[in-house]
């Protein structure tokens, strides 16, 4: 992994960990992308739910990139999405560093 890009992306976590209050991880910045795209952080999440909300937050960050389209919310509020287009074939770590961009591309770090 290039250096530039690494720091960016540490750049961007600290920043977000500040503007929310705790240290964030890769996990945690997805769930919480999926939070705001919910809307609601008023809830108690069980594990499941938890796991939907990093998906939320994996959905809205590749948009950008045409492999999701947000299809509308459900009666609960819980927004869904219909894959496009697959994602290309990657590494584990490759796979890692697009998703990394996409989520640097939706706080508006330059990638």
């Amino acid at each position: 992994m290039d250096y530039l890009f690494e720091k960016k992306w540490q750049e961007t976590l600290e920043e977000v960990s500040k503007n929310f209050g705790e240290k964030l991880d890769y996990s945690s910045l997805l769930m919480l992308i999926g939070l705001q795209e919910l809307g609601n952080f008023d809830l108690k999440f069980k594990k499941d739910q938890k796991i939907e909300l990093m998906h939320i937050g994996i959905c809205t960050v590749l948009m950008p990139f045409g492999y999701y389209e947000f299809m509308g919310r459900d009666e609960e509020g819980w927004p869904h999405f219909e894959r496009k287009k697959n994602l290309p074939i990657l590494e584990p770590g490759d796979q890692e560093i697009l998703i990394k961009k996409a989520v640097m591309l939706y706080f508006g770090t330059e990638v």
